[in-house]
């Protein structure tokens, strides 16, 4: 896994509860946060696709959790290709606290127009950004 994608997260005060743990509605923003990272390590600023015309929308999302991350807790995201198809492509995510997954998340995303006109095939640009299929999990 030393060449996946890794996307460093700064946790920050206000996302921790009163159980003294990362509210799990943040895991989501990790992984937004993250996949945008991705596509621009991959030679694709979200900037450029919206610029294109094109822009994602999650579907759907599967979290795992096996751990709780705390405030001050050094943490990145570990991302990657599972599957591109026609419109739409997953990534799996892992939180990863001292290189150990304390939480999988698996996400759909759909191509969609900029403008809202709907959904669109994945365009060459952002196809090339996403890589070789490498799922994290089974």
């Amino acid at each position: 896994m030393d060449d996946v994608f890794r996307h460093p997260v700064p946790v920050r005060y206000l996302e921790v509860d009163q159980q003294g743990v990362v509210f799990n509605m943040w895991y989501l923003a990790y992984f937004d946060d993250a996949l945008t990272g991705f596509l621009a390590a991959g030679g694709l600023p979200y900037t450029d696709l919206l610029a294109a015309g094109y822009d994602v929308q999650l579907v759907h999302t599967e979290i795992d959790w096996r751990g709780g991350v705390g405030w001050t807790d050094r943490v990145e995201v570990a991302v990657s290709l599972v599957h591109a198809g026609r419109t739409s492509f997953t990534l799996d995510f892992q939180v990863l606290r001292d290189g150990s997954s304390v939480v999988d998340g698996r996400t759909v995303y759909v191509v969609v127009a900029a403008d809202g006109s709907g959904k669109r095939e994945i365009p060459t640009l952002l196809r090339r950004s996403l890589g070789a299929e490498r799922p994290l999990r089974a």
